[in-house]
């Protein structure tokens, strides 16, 4: 399907993830068209009213198929979901978007499955790479023996939703044990993010580490890039053992001994995207090629120890734009 000037559909338009993508796009030579589920998604409005798009949420029946007719309307060549909760419904349905000529920027079913649940991620790692302790918190779970602090957190989830220190015996023994917690050793050094490019054969043509110096809402607003070989070898091990073929980004937090250990790995790009691609590493546009048929060198590619921040930037332009979205918003969003 694919035409002339190859069209690329980013979704999750306005999360931090998916703007990044669209504005590291703006330069090269395709069609980029973005979509969510709010008609004021920050990110719609970065492209021209006729390649904009109102979704489902990942999580409702019909997400997969109203994005998969959306691609046949408007002809789209790649899709590039960013929200967690469309990953598994269009992985599901990789080999439909192929037979429609749509290559997805998704990592397989069992990538996914491995990243997406923490306690699975733990078990998977362990022995290969530093994994703090983790306990599931079920119904053989015993709150006696541990050591407080810790920390406690969803086993599944993204952004540090639901994830809070518990310093008292009496909120751990009070947690609900069905099964959808995790109560995990608390690191006290500094968090890293290693954003990882791998190729469709498995192979990682590069990894760029991240401090996150100053964190809102799960997002980095302050960060640098280094060289650090011991985060770099220990990303491309997380790599291996989850058998990544896209980007991904790995959290690490070191111990008190200064090691570092793993966190989760969210199989998507991250929002702190514009700082690796500032650094020298231009992940969306490599991992979009690939799915044009552009090969992604063997690597391991270069970066530059940099820093960032973050500020809000405004866009200017007629309510109208808005209104013609939110028109579609009742039909696609349940």
């Amino acid at each position: 399907m694919c035409a002339d000037v190859p069209r690329v559909l980013v979704t999750g338009a306005g999360g931090p993830s998916g703007v990044s993508i669209l504005r590291a796009m703006e330069d090269e030579p395709v069609t980029m068209l973005a979509a969510d589920i709010d008609p004021f998604a920050a990110g719609l409005y970065l492209v021209a009213p006729d390649r904009r798009a109102i979704l489902p949420r990942g999580d409702d029946p019909l997400f997969a198929d109203q994005l998969l007719e959306r691609c046949r309307r408007d002809g789209v060549d790649v899709v590039v979901p960013t929200v967690d909760t469309e990953l598994l419904p269009l992985a599901e349905r990789r080999e439909d978007y192929a037979a429609a000529g749509v290559a997805l920027v998704l990592a397989s079913e069992e990538t996914l499955g491995a990243c997406l649940d923490k306690w699975a991620l733990a078990a998977r790692c362990r022995g290969h790479v530093r994994v703090p302790e983790t306990l599931l918190v079920d119904a053989a779970f015993d709150p006696a023996p541990i050591a407080l602090p810790v920390i406690v957190k969803p086993r599944s989830g993204s952004g540090s939703r639901g994830i809070r220190l518990v310093e008292r015996r009496a909120e751990l023994e009070a947690l609900e044990r069905d099964g959808t917690l995790l109560v995990q050793e608390h690191l006290p050094g500094a968090e890293y993010s290693l954003d990882v490019l791998a190729r469709a054969d498995g192979h990682v043509a590069g990894v760029v580490p991240r401090e996150r110096l100053k964190v809102d809402s799960g997002i980095a607003v302050t960060g640098r890039t280094l060289h650090d070989e011991g985060l770099e070898t220990f990303a491309r091990t997380v790599a291996q053992r989850i058998a990544l073929t896209t980007v991904a980004n790995v959290q690490v937090k070191l111990d008190a001994a200064g090691v570092p250990a793993l966190l989760e790995v969210n199989p998507r790009f991250p929002g702190t995207m514009p700082l690796t691609v500032a650094a020298g590493i231009d992940m969306p546009r490599l991992a979009i090629g690939e799915a044009l048929g552009s090969p992604i060198p063997d690597g391991p590619l270069p970066f530059a120890d940099i820093a960032m921040v973050r500020y809000l930037q405004e866009r200017f332009f007629a309510f109208g734009e808005i209104a013609e979205l939110q028109r579609e918003e009742p039909a696609a969003v349940r």
